[in-house]
């Protein structure tokens, strides 16, 4: 014990990092040790408006307002909570939830909610180590302090507040998966002729036509809110997605900046530059002139020291408001370091430092990122180009230049487990699904095509629907259930198979970047692991399932933390030090995967088994033929699967000209861009439509 005490103890402090995480449907402050251990945690899971309802219909993610506080909420990967010390749930009766649903594909957040919820956070993480650092004094034990900070956050929520108050202009963001500018990006693809559109998608290596990125969001702000347009013709407006939010509300010197990680993905950043491009802002009719944009700097720099924004005192709880202060008041200060994007920060986190490592999180979804490094690869196979880190003050040009990563997301994931609970009842607890899958040795023929809104990367067909195939009467809930597995786990096969061949593809053109993915000094080949970390990820069952599918030359392993997401923004704030003398947890990446995987034991040495580390490998049980047999099966149901909706609703139909939903008109969904993984299948109201038609015809038989 004192023994690993002493080997955590520098300058006669046990020196931690904190980290925010803001994530689409909760926030969370973590405090890091140089193991990677949570030393404390404070986590909010938001309240929505649909929180308000009495009564849900199945599927609701909160329920009614007489819950009894015992019982669990679902998070949005289907896993069960329960309110404690250091979970805290929004008050389901308060009368302006974190997160709103206004109308149907509208997703909004409260900026100054998701600012309190953090500085709460914050407050209650640094309360509990200020209680156990009293204790650890009085046994004679080290103390505990902080001297970093970094931030982690979902991606592409557009914010617009006010140079002069600091506070929102409109009081919504618009969150990442909203779908309101569905029309402005339908209208913009039609008017751009196709040679200026790769033109511009090259530029910013996204789908320039989807309604998940900044670009859009902040056109309809700017041609729907007479606020938002006041601000933007006095030069007052300030954008910025929600890291620079809230950097410049927790620095000292409000720092206004995004990273590369984030900036990237506005629409509005060129890979090549680093910087903001007239063409693109000029596209979206963005005057920079008119606009405060944030400056875009590295992942990992001096932003500025940490500091409670006043504007909230009167909205904080004192005592919160107190130990922010003092931590405002410290000296030396918390320098606020470290910047990273949800996903980017889960493949630091996930020590996917490698050309050629790849991780992937199953959340609702999954979200596959697979680190390029410096080379900047534009995909043939319909991923995206982002940037996976840049880490400037580390040495080596092969490791503090910007890294770029494949990007790919499958539309469900946790959100299949879901289903099999709420609308199938198969299971009770998510947490289930693995062990009623794995009672039967295989799906017993059964292929299940989770494509309930579409298939995503590689396939994009919007028109595919969810199918179920080769059922007989021999089939079991254990059957559906490994097949719902396998359909994941063969999207996610999918997607690392096309990034493999754009990365083989680019090697065999470029062979000094397939020599840095062969090269095994930090990582083996391309490929050869993939880090997973997410909800579906907790079960070993559902790991092996996943193994078995991508066969014996790709281990699947997964971290010893399952907070992944922040620890990226930890390791990001201790890369922050520009002098490796200040970087007193980890001198470097390789440091770092020492001390997180391997308890600090160097390379070689033996280790006690106390020390052993946290890590957990599957690798293939699956025969050969037997896998390929699987594929193949998967192939036919996946041709089976695509272009269901666009059978069903032919293009030239007229069933979507001028329909009626019980007397009252109904806008006909706007036409959607091809191959974008982000936008609402075009046919998904036509199916409500339908099915409201249906149900009347069905109550008109009654009445006859």
């Amino acid at each position: 014990m004192s023994q690993d005490i002493n080997r955590l103890t520098v300058d006669g402090v046990v020196p931690l990092i904190a980290t925010v995480d803001v994530g689409t449907t909760s926030s969370r402050a973590i405090l890091f040790n140089r193991l990677g251990q949570e030393v404390s945690k404070h986590q909010i899971e938001y309240s929505t408006t649909a929180s308000k309802e009495k009564y849900g219909a199945s599927g609701k993610r909160r329920p009614s307002f007489d819950r009894n506080p015992d019982d669990p909420i679902f998070t949005a990967e289907g896993i069960a909570i329960k309110e404690t010390k250091y979970v805290e749930i929004e008050d389901l009766k308060q009368p302006d939830p974190t997160l709103r649903f206004p109308r149907p594909g509208w997703v909004e957040c409260k900026p100054i909610n998701i600012l309190e919820n953090v500085e709460e956070c914050l407050a209650k993480a640094f309360s509990f180590v200020w209680s156990v650092n009293e204790q650890r004094q009085q046994d004679g034990l080290p103390p505990y302090r902080v001297h970093a900070m970094g931030i982690a956050n979902m991606r592409e929520t557009t914010i617009v507040w006010s140079k002069e108050t600091g506070l929102p202009v409109v009081d919504y963001g618009i969150v990442w998966n909203d779908t309101r500018n569905a029309g402005i990006v339908a209208e913009m693809k039609k008017n751009t002729p196709k040679e200026k559109q790769e033109r511009l998608q090259e530029k910013i290596g996204l789908p320039l036509y989807s309604t998940y990125f900044s670009c859009s969001k902040l056109r309809w702000l700017l041609d729907n809110e007479p606020a938002v347009q006041k601000s933007y013709g006095e030069g007052d407006l300030m954008f910025g997605t929600v890291d620079t939010w809230l950097i410049y509300h927790l620095t000292h010197n409000h720092a206004f900046i995004s990273d590369v990680t984030n900036a990237s993905r506005t629409g509005f950043m060129n890979l090549d530059t680093l910087d903001y491009d007239d063409e693109l802002l000029s596209y979206w009719g963005i005057d920079k002139t008119k606009i405060n944009l944030p400056r875009i700097t590295s992942s990992a720099e001096y932003f500025g020291d940490f500091k409670v924004p006043e504007v909230t005192k009167s909205w904080m709880d004192p005592s919160d408001w107190d130990i922010l202060e003092k931590l405002s008041n410290r000296g030396p200060p918390i320098p606020v370091q470290g910047c990273l994007g949800d996903q980017s920060s889960s493949l630091v986190g996930q020590l996917a430092f490698k050309p050629g490592a790849a991780k992937c999180t199953y959340g609702t979804g999954c979200f596959l990122l697979f680190n390029t490094g410096s080379k900047k690869l534009i995909s043939k196979h319909g991923a995206l180009t982002t940037f996976g880190y840049w880490f400037p003050h580390l040495e080596g040009d092969d490791k503090n230049s910007p890294h770029f990563a494949l990007e790919g997301s499958v539309a469900v994931a946790g959100a299949v487990v879901q289903w099999l609970r709420d609308n199938l009842r198969l299971i009770p607890k998510a947490e289930d699904v693995g062990p009623l899958a794995c009672r039967v040795p295989d799906s017993g023929g059964v292929v299940f095509v989770p494509a309930f809104s579409g298939l995503f990367a590689p396939y994009w067909d919007a028109d595919a629907r969810a199918t179920i195939m080769g059922m007989s009467q021999h089939t079991t809930a254990s059957h559906i259930a490994r097949a719902a597995v396998e359909g994941v786990c063969f999207q996610a096969r999918a997607i690392l198979s096309a990034m493999s061949a754009d990365a083989l593809g680019e090697g065999k053109r470029d062979k000094e970047f397939l020599n840095e993915m062969e090269d095994d000094s930090e990582e083996k080949s391309a490929l050869s692991t993939l880090a997973v970390d997410g909800g579906m990820s907790k079960s070993d069952e559902v790991m092996q399932i996943q193994a078995d599918i991508l066969g014996p030359c790709t281990k699947v392993r997964r971290s010893p933390t399952s907070e992944c997401t922040a620890l990226g923004a930890a390791i990001a704030a201790e890369m922050g030090f520009k002098d490796p003398k200040d970087r007193i947890m980890w001198k470097d990446l390789k440091d770092v995967k020492k001390w997180v995987f391997y308890n600090g034991i160097p390379k070689g040495e033996a280790v006690p088994a106390e020390l052993m580390p946290n890590l957990k490998l599957f690798v293939s049980d699956s025969d050969d033929a037997e896998r390929r047999h699987k594929r193949r099966l998967w192939d036919i149901a996946v041709r089976r699967t695509r272009g269901w909706m666009a059978a069903v609703y032919p293009p030239n139909s007229n069933v979507n000209e001028g329909f009626q939903t019980d007397g009252l008109a109904v806008e006909s969904p706007a036409v959607q861009p091809e191959n974008s993984p982000f936008i609402p299948p075009k046919h998904e109201n036509l199916e409500r439509e339908m099915h409201r038609k249906e149900l009347r015809k069905q109550r008109n038989a009654l009445k006859v």
